[in-house]
């Protein structure tokens, strides 16, 4: 099966930002924290994709810092229910990809200034 994207295609699909729910669910994501790093999820870097319908159903496309992370099965629930949580949302998807692989450099200056890395 050939999983090459098209030449000139984001390798992680753009966010639906101008969606009025956008910022709640951004918000919602940085509830959530890896057990491990001291740093919200969202600034880490892990959230791919945040996309709503226009009927407020939300996908979130996320990865983890390491496929091997003791809460690999957990952490999609846990974001999940911080979004489902917001009053307006539908319906919540979280999906777990590893394309492309997580860098430290996907991480936000907040999280790199609380890690340490700046």
């Amino acid at each position: 099966m050939n999983t090459e994207l098209p030449e000139g295609a984001p390798l992680i699909r753009p966010s639906t930002t101008e969606h009025p729910l956008y910022e709640s669910v951004v918000e919602a994501c940085k509830s959530v924290y890896d057990p491990e790093i001291p740093v919200n999820i969202y600034d880490l870097g892990l959230i791919y994709t945040i996309d709503i319908t226009p009927e407020n159903e939300v996908g979130v496309i996320m990865t983890l810092t390491a496929p091997g992370c003791p809460v690999a099965g957990e952490m999609p629930g846990w974001v999940a229910d911080a979004v489902n949580a917001l009053e307006g949302v539908k319906q919540v998807d979280v999906e777990m990809t590893f394309e492309p692989q997580w860098g430290m450099d996907m991480m936000s200056d907040e999280a790199r200034l609380e890690l340490g890395f700046i």
